[in-house]
């Protein structure tokens, strides 16, 4: 009876120490998934804070994390895009064709004209959709009241552009009002206006009554600044002179900046175009051209406009090129922006660009 009794006083700690293990362990476990669920909503109350902030900062308007993409960096990212999945156009389109008909007895529509150009994307923007072009060129017309030449130019130039696999962009300044015409500050209007749109790399700036006679005359840009209109019908397919540099012409952006753009004091017909011809010789760069049949192109012929008479002042001014070139030109542009219209065909910028 003894050893029983002493046998159940020795077992009686061991149940009790059972006993307490098993509770320090039910303990441990209640505080580990306390503790887990603190952490868990203390982690999701600081996501909806930082949310909460966020958008508040957002509605604001003092932060945003992704602040939308404007039209021009939108148009970019879709460049790169599209650069990753084609290959670069070749150097000489596999559509050119040659020489042309070019004929202004047979009045065009602009309803033909859409219809014939369904790739032409609205302002007048076009890109190849098999490859990547080599360049953006932004295509610059000054312009006043010449709507009849205008429909002539879209209806010959959309199509010779999209075979040449150009990523080009057309864009008509108009010069409001009917003051004196100034085709070189209208010129230096359209580079500014381009430049807001895209990142337009080359410049070609085209006088809208002339029409190439050939699809191998690329409107692009060279090494050198390209003379473009280099035989024309109105000089009996000659070049005037060797200087000329009127009509048509193209420049890479550093070439056009180089020279601080174009005079804007030429008001009236003549002279802007040799004192372009004037700056390019001074910054030590050459003219480049097609051949003589390459380069051949036709001038719708018309009388001179109102308001368009020959400068009198323009050989005096060509004569202080050198001078006057850093202190007239892209460095002091001023103009007024009428309106902006996205056309299916071409985008028209109405400026005001003052007076002499």
């Amino acid at each position: 009876m003894r050893s029983e009794v002493i046998r159940m006083a020795s077992a009686e700690p061991s149940v009790n120490f059972n006993l307490l293990h098993r509770t320090c362990k039910l303990v441990v476990l209640l505080c580990f998934l306390h503790i887990s669920v603190t952490v868990f909503f203390y982690v999701r109350s600081l996501d909806i804070r930082v949310a909460f902030v966020q958008n508040q900062q957002t509605r604001n308007g003092t932060a945003e994390a992704h602040p939308p993409l404007d039209a021009k960096e939108a148009e970019q990212a879709e460049d790169e895009q599209a650069g990753k999945s084609l290959k670069k156009c070749p150097e000489t389109s596999p559509l050119l064709v040659g020489p042309l008909r070019v004929e202004f007895n047979i009045p065009v529509s602009l309803d033909t004209v859409r219809k014939e150009n369904t790739g032409v994307r609205p302002g007048g923007r076009y890109k190849p959709d098999d490859c990547v072009a080599l360049q953006k060129v932004a295509i610059v017309i000054p312009f006043r009241k010449r709507d009849e030449h205008l429909k002539f130019w879209l209806y010959y130039l959309h199509p010779i552009l999209q075979r040449q696999q150009l990523d080009y962009g057309v864009y008509v300044i108009n010069q409001d009002g009917d003051e004196i015409f100034n085709r070189a500050k209208l010129l230096n209007v359209g580079y500014v206006e381009a430049m807001k749109e895209y990142d337009y790399e080359c410049f070609v700036f085209s006088d809208v009554d002339l029409i190439p006679m050939d699809d191998r005359n690329i409107y692009k840009c060279f090494s050198q600044p390209r003379h473009l209109s280099v035989s024309m019908d109105k000089f009996g397919f000659r070049l005037p002179y060797n200087q000329y540099f009127g009509g048509v012409s193209s420049m890479m952006k550093e070439q056009y900046l180089s020279i601080n753009g174009f005079p804007n004091n030429y008001w009236g017909w003549g002279g802007e175009d040799d004192d372009i011809y004037n700056r390019l010789a001074y910054k030590g760069m050459t003219i480049s051209r097609p051949s003589g049949e390459v380069g051949k192109c036709r001038m719708i012929r018309h009388e001179r406009d109102k308001q368009n008479e020959p400068n009198p002042q323009r050989f005096d001014r060509i004569s202080h090129t050198r001078q006057t070139m850093y202190k007239d030109g892209i460095n002091y542009l001023s103009y007024k922006l009428v309106s902006k219209e996205t056309l299916a065909l071409y985008t028209k910028i109405t400026v005001d660009i003052g007076k002499p």
